[in-house]
């Protein structure tokens, strides 16, 4: 179940942070609309360096599509001299 709690509950931050889990974060509402996140700096990082994966591969399949896919020796060639 989300933890959503106003975001007025700041003026207690420590009770708020408290709350904050890997894979649960909280979430703020202000006028009863969501309005913030507060994650695990761990999830944050891990969600970051997933979206960078995904954009590389995005680039990886646009790449593809454009200039068509390598051999195994093609490959093979460019990886041996790097």
């Amino acid at each position: 179940m989300p933890n959503i709690k106003p975001v007025s509950d700041l003026r207690n931050y420590n009770d708020v942070l408290r709350d904050i889990a890997v894979d649960e974060p909280v979430f703020l509402t202000q006028n009863g609309r969501g309005r913030y996140v507060i994650v695990d700096i761990n999830e944050y990082e891990r969600q970051r360096a997933t979206l960078k994966l995904l954009s590389e591969l995005a680039k990886g399949e646009k790449s593809a599509r454009e200039k068509g896919l390598l051999s195994e020796e093609e490959a093979d060639a460019i990886i041996k001299d790097l």
